[in-house]
């Protein structure tokens, strides 16, 4: 049996639980200082003076600097605007100078022998400030009379954007024989994975090049903006190198300005810098997600045949734009609203909105899960309002599985279509799994006995790969660069495999997965791969690890390189076999003429003769090194049924989940117990935004959760166990049949749970509550029986 689609354990487990793997505050170098960045306590304020003076004469420090200091270096690009659209682009640089935008906001940065005196030594420095008006709402940022923060982007429009067919929806909602409308909003969350952001910089002047660490998930692509954009120098002067990443979530995509601060400081002080983020620095300086105020119309027959969807939808960018902030809500949000139905018309117009909040950008499933919930509450409301079961309004929606490669109507996908799908396949055993009949008597019988369950579905598509080049890029969505991704596989004379990857690991596996996929074409042991990544200059140029990409895209590139390497091989091997190539079979790591296996020369002798290079073909080069550069000629697109059962305290509105089903298809699957482990990991994520999570700033702008204290990250105890379960639709796309599994359980969750709240919420009238369902909106909403809040 091959090595794909086996559960073999991570082998990057063994370093993380010893102790042994290296993150970046495990980074050591001589002479190294520290920095601390100086805030900004005002969430929109002009700078009039910075006086550094007592600062710079605490013991223990070596500089003090303000934004004035860096007037060489570039304001940070922002790399994906939103496509076909004019952006009114405003982007942060590495220290503010005249003016901030949002708390959290770097204006002034220590140097220190330590950490500690580098901290000690910000409450020396003495700002003088003119706070300005400040708005956190998306909708009211737009409305005349707002404060205005950037002089390009009048009424704090970033961009307007839109897709599918407006006259053609408007006319669609008008036949339909009913409409249901609502107003949601999709909160505000923040990323929290385990080790917060953090960069490590030396300069060495002999050379002009820079060594830079830094927590990121795509070193290549922070290489390509810090020397190309940032600091105008050629890009071999800048190596990043991304030590072990304790998550990312989406959050360590970008380019931050302490990165190119740090960076900078390197060379102006002649000597390694490091800073490490605090985790109260994380809330306020990384980015956030999601952040959506939407209007919702979606029409539809009495039979429950959906005619028509329109979205109107306020995205929170922020005060100033993330890398790739504007691409989120428009290209990976608006172009999925048609989910896994059959929607005959749709339009959706995006506005992307500056606030004095933190940046917005990606979040685990970044514009998908937005897309999911909107669609997913929809279908809930057209069912209630119909008096049908929702799981059948869904299945009366469904594409059928005969009409894929499928083009969601109005083009709103801009040209691709859904690759394979089969989706009454994944309801239909989630459904088995629950005993859906059976329970429904469960919950009536419940809810005269004063016990209230509910039960809840989603039923979702999503985009993986983010390709090809040609539809993301500049032409197409606005991406400022390809998609593509690289991998180089080098066989040694002793029959060792080296896989280098423009993928980035943090957390996924990618250690494991490829060198499954390699082992399993060349016929070896998974033991004999070794898979290295996150150093620009040990690895090909790729674009790293988001969008659920890895698998789709990095691990084909990884098979055809290795799809190379076995050609060659035959090649070879004919030569040593004195035969025709087309003679011969390549199989279980050895090469033989069809009939005569006895003869076989094994993958690990061919290696040896081909590193010697003692007796080659004539015009064959010496060694097995091949690279390939894989650009998918289209997205792949899992998909599958979430369902969640919930019990609400009629007394407290405090939920529990009873129970989780999720059946994914997510298409072939390299490792089943890593994919599970991914599937469970989005869940958690998921059931956070129903239940606990939310970013919340007051009116002047202040985040009121600002720390773990008051941003409710659940522990184990606060969710439940998962029944997870998989159909295999395998992907046309690419030649491992993988579709992408990192997101699906984001993607899916957080409206499974909301609709089964809805649903135990049913004999109380009350048909929405936005995000997240806390025991006291629960309870007013139990209370007042007016509909909802």
């Amino acid at each position: 049996m091959g090595v794909l689609g086996q559960s073999i354990k991570r082998r990057e487990d063994p370093r993380l639980i010893t102790g042994e793997a290296k993150f970046l505050d495990d980074i050591q170098l001589a002479g190294m200082a520290h920095a601390a960045i100086l805030r900004s306590p005002y969430a929109h304020a002009k700078i009039k003076s910075i006086n550094t003076d007592k600062a710079k004469a605490h013991p223990g420090v070596i500089g003090v600097f303000t934004g004035k200091d860096f007037m060489d270096v570039n304001p940070l690009p922002c790399a994906w605007q939103a496509g076909g659209v004019k952006n009114n682009a405003n982007t942060p640089r590495c220290l503010e100078v005249d003016r901030v935008t949002h708390t959290g906001m770097g204006v002034a940065v220590v140097v220190a022998q330590d950490r500690y005196i580098a901290e000690d030594a910000l409450a020396l420095i003495d700002v003088e400030w003119e706070p300005l008006p400040v708005v956190t709402d998306a909708k009211k940022a737009t409305e005349a009379g707002a404060p205005q923060l950037h002089e390009n982007a009048p009424n704090n429009i970033e961009c307007e954007w839109e897709c599918g067919d407006a006259a053609a929806t408007a006319d669609a909602l008008q036949g339909a024989d009913v409409v249901v409308k609502q107003s949601i909003i999709n909160q505000r969350l923040i990323p929290n994975a385990m080790e917060p952001r953090g960069c490590a910089a030396q300069y060495n002047p002999a050379s002009d090049e820079y060594t830079v660490w830094m927590t990121s998930q795509a070193p290549h692509v922070m290489k390509l903006l810090m020397t190309a954009f940032v600091f105008g120098i050629a890009e071999t002067k800048i190596r990043i190198i991304s030590p072990q990443v304790g998550g990312g979530f989406g959050a360590k995509i970008y380019l931050y300005p302490e990165y190119v601060l740090v960076t900078a400081l390197a060379k102006k002080l002649g000597r390694p810098i490091k800073w490490n983020e605090t985790r109260r620095e994380n809330y306020i300086a990384t980015t956030h997600g999601r952040d959506h105020i939407t209007d919702i119309e979606i029409g539809a027959k009495k039979d429950g045949t959906i005619t028509g969807l329109r979205v109107k939808t306020y995205a929170n960018m922020g005060g100033i734009l993330s890398t790739i902030a504007p691409g989120i809500p428009t290209t990976l949000y608006g172009r999925l609203l048609s989910g896994p139905y059959k929607i005959p018309h749709i339009y959706c117009h995006v506005t992307n909105v500056y606030t004095n909040t933190a940046m917005v950008d990606a979040y685990r499933g970044a514009g998908r899960p937005e897309a999911t919930y909107v669609l997913e509450r929809a279908m809930d409301w057209v069912a209630e309002e119909l008096g049908m079961d929702p799981a059948d309004v869904r299945r009366k929606n469904f594409i059928p599985s005969n009409e894929f490669p499928y083009a969601p109507a109005d083009n709103i996908l801009a040209g691709l279509k859904y690759d394979s799908g089969d989706y009454d396949k994944t309801l239909d055993k989630a459904l088995q799994m629950l005993n859906y009949a059976e329970f429904r008597e469960e919950q009536q019988a419940a809810r005269k006995k004063g016990k209230y369950l509910g039960v809840g579905f989603s039923t979702y598509i999503e985009l993986c790969g983010v390709a090809p080049s040609a539809w993301i890029g500049l032409p197409g969505q606005g991406w400022g660069a390809g998609l593509w991704e690289s991998a180089n596989i080098r066989m040694h004379l002793t029959g060792k495999v080296v896989v280098t990857t423009g993928s980035q690991s943090h957390g996924q596996g990618h250690e494991t997965t490829m060198a499954q996929v390699v082992a399993d074409e060349l016929g070896i042991s998974v033991d004999d791969v070794i898979v290295q990544h996150s150093d620009t200059n040990g690895t090909p140029f790729g674009y790293g690890s988001y969008g659920s990409r890895s698998g789709a895209v990095g691990a084909v590139a990884v098979l055809r390189a290795a799809q190379r390497i076995k050609e060659k091989a035959k090649r070879l091997a004919a030569h040593m076999l004195e035969a025709n190539v087309q003679d011969l079979i390549y199989e279980d790591g050895k090469v033989f003429v069809k009939g005569a296996p006895a003869t076989a020369k094994t993958i690990q002798e061919i290696a040896l003769q081909s590193a010697v290079g003692y007796s080659l073909p004539e015009g064959m080069e010496p060694f097995l090194d091949e690279t390939s550069y894989y650009d998918p000629p289209n997205c792949t697109y899992p998909f599958g049924a979430h369902i969640c059962v919930v019990e609400v305290d009629g007394n407290t509105g405090k939920t529990k989940i009873l129970r989780y089903i999720a059946c994914d298809d997510v298409g072939n699957v390299i490792n089943p117990m890593i994919v599970d482990g991914q599937v469970h990991g989005g869940i958690a994520q998921g059931v956070a935004q129903a239940l606990y999570e939310h970013g919340v700033y007051d009116e002047n702008g202040t985040l009121l959760s600002g720390s773990m204290m008051d941003y409710a990250v659940p522990t184990a105890a606060m969710l439940p166990s998962y029944e997870t379960a998989r159909t295999v639709t395998p992907s046309p796309v690419n030649p491992l049949g993988v579709k992408g599994a990192g997101e699906t359980g984001a993607i899916a969750s957080t409206p499974a749970v909301v609709n089964a709240v809805m649903d135990a919420l049913k004999p109380f009238g009350v048909k929405h509550i936005d995000m997240p369902l806390t025991p006291e909106k629960v309870w007013k909403a139990m209370q007042s029986n007016n509909g909802g809040m």
